[in-house]
């Protein structure tokens, strides 16, 4: 159960100041009691810090199974918990060996709260590690990963990366079937073609690796909930609320939650905004200290390097499919 992408070797570690922002909505979604009902997990958890963490995940429960609230809780504490017993919770060397353990422990855990039922409770996972040699990044299912670059107006903005869903209608759209606003409105957009659940069949994680990270730069990770307005899930109000025009943090979290408060989806999100990039063994306020008051990089950054297509069979192919409500 292994995806793996070449791993870099930097002469240099690097270590990051940063500050997270944690969103964890109800939207409008009810349980059969009338109760507002929240699916997603996120880690850190809202009780904690966030700031001190280098490990930031978001999964959405599949809504319409049984216990998809458990599912999403059951993998953020597993996978937490991995990573930690193998002290990678602070910076330091992280290889896609230690997340793909982490990935097996967080599915031997969905096995064991598994019930039987017919319907297996499952979640989707996103996930960001920042590490020595940058930052991984992994996902299953339509929970998403974006790394943006403020610019000073929305034009300016970059998304110089975003996951792709494991979702129907963007098999649809890649095959040239459906067009993206007609994905954008389609009754089919909760059907997903991977997700964490417990059994045999084990869903396989894309995993990128990013080395080109900037002080200013952002991590958005999000659950489908947050991106249910078009201009959310074409990116155009993302470039717009990540620009330097809305100029704090505070200010981009308190936008993004008014923008979705009406959501029909309960919904979460981590926002990681990186303050400062130090590199061990370098002569301190040298250029190659990267922070907010000196953003222009003196060190050759590599671009970002995702995954290559692994052989297996996708889920798709294998006429399984998830649905989430």
């Amino acid at each position: 159960m292994k995806s793996f992408v070449s791993q870099l070797t930097n002469s240099t570690t690097m270590k990051y100041k940063l500050k997270a922002y944690p969103i964890l909505e109800f939207g409008k979604r009810k349980d059969v009691n009338g109760n507002p009902h929240q699916e997603d997990s996120i880690y850190p958890p809202l009780a904690t810090d966030p700031s001190g963490s280098t490990l930031f995940m978001v999964c959405d429960g599949m809504g319409g199974h049984e216990a998809g609230e458990v599912a999403s809780l059951t993998v953020c504490d597993a996978i937490s918990r991995s990573i930690q017993n193998d002290g990678h919770d602070m910076e330091g060397l992280f290889t896609n060996e230690d997340l793909s353990n982490a990935l097996d422990e967080a599915y031997l855990a969905l096995d064991d709260k598994d019930n039987g039922a017919e319907k297996k409770m499952g979640t989707t996972l996103t996930l960001l590690k920042l590490h020595d040699n940058g930052a991984t990044i992994a996902h299953i299912g339509d929970s998403r990963v974006y790394h943006i670059r403020p610019g000073k107006f929305e034009n300016d903005t970059q998304i110089l990366f975003v996951t792709e869903d494991h979702s129907l209608v963007n098999r649809l759209v890649k095959a040239g079937e459906m067009t993206p606003e007609e994905a954008r409105h389609s009754k089919k957009k909760n059907i997903i073609t991977r997700a964490m659940q417990p059994g045999d069949s084990r869903c396989e994680a894309d995993i990128a690796l990013i080395t080109d990270i900037l002080p200013g730069d952002y991590f958005y990770l999000c659950s489908d909930g947050m991106l249910e307005q078009d201009e959310m899930e074409d990116g155009s109000a993302l470039k717009r609320i990540f620009s330097n025009e809305i100029i704090t943090p505070e200010e981009k979290v308190k936008i993004l939650r008014g923008a979705t408060a009406n959501n029909t989806d309960n919904h979460s999100a981590y926002i990681i905004h990186i303050l400062e990039i130090v590199q061990d063994n370098i002569i301190p306020n040298s250029p190659n200290n990267l922070s907010l008051e000196n953003k222009q990089p003196k060190t050759d950054f590599h671009q970002v390097k995702t995954s290559k297509k692994t052989s297996y069979k996708s889920v798709i192919e294998k006429i399984f499919t998830f649905f989430k409500s």
